[in-house]
């Protein structure tokens, strides 16, 4: 999405990302600070949302930053008391990679996004203790025998979503197979 929004910069907003750029180094705050860069170019200059974020991420590149790998992102989800969690996000992250090649898991602040030409599933500690597994379904939804299938909220583009408790048994993790390629079928 950044690169359609950077390839339509100069169209939409008059300057090109690389002018954006110049603009906030010259008179914006610290570039490396993208929510304050954000807050800035909303308030102003007016600018929406999603091109707020592409250009806080292009002036923090230029200054240096680099994000975060997926396995970074991994890591922070799952430090401190939420690391019982990971070897469960990791059997969820197996089975979301093995529906097909055209799989990849990506990372946020979060959660671990699992898309394919769009978004499909999504997994990241939940509250009380446990492992929320989101799923975007756009038809059926698909029974999963000893699992609670419930309509999500707010919860990474997800309609539906499951908890799983910290003393799950990671084997269990397959039996959400059905969900999971229902969510993959349905996003393709």
């Amino acid at each position: 999405m950044m690169s359609a929004l950077a390839a339509s910069m100069a169209d939409r907003t008059g300057r090109t990302v690389e002018q954006w750029v110049e603009v906030i180094n010259d008179d914006g705050p610290d570039p490396l600070d993208q929510k304050a860069v954000r807050a800035w170019l909303k308030s102003e200059h007016g600018l929406p949302q999603n091109t707020q974020w592409t250009l806080a991420d292009a002036a923090a590149r230029a200054a240096g930053w680099v994000p975060p790998s997926t396995a970074e992102y991994v890591d922070a989800l799952y430090s401190g008391k939420k690391a019982t969690l990971r070897p469960l996000h990791d059997a969820v992250r197996a089975l979301a990679l093995s529906l097909g090649a055209d799989v990849t898991a990506e990372g946020r602040g979060t959660y671990i996004p699992f898309v394919r030409r769009t978004q499909f599933a999504a997994v990241a500690p939940g509250p009380y203790g446990r492992l929320r597994v989101g799923v975007r379904l756009r038809a059926e939804v698909p029974t999963v025998q000893g699992f609670d299938v419930e309509p999500a909220k707010s919860f990474a583009q997800a309609t539906h979503w499951v908890h799983l408790p910290p003393e799950t048994a990671v084997d269990r993790v397959a039996e959400l197979e059905p969900l999971l390629r229902a969510a993959y079928d349905q996003n393709g």
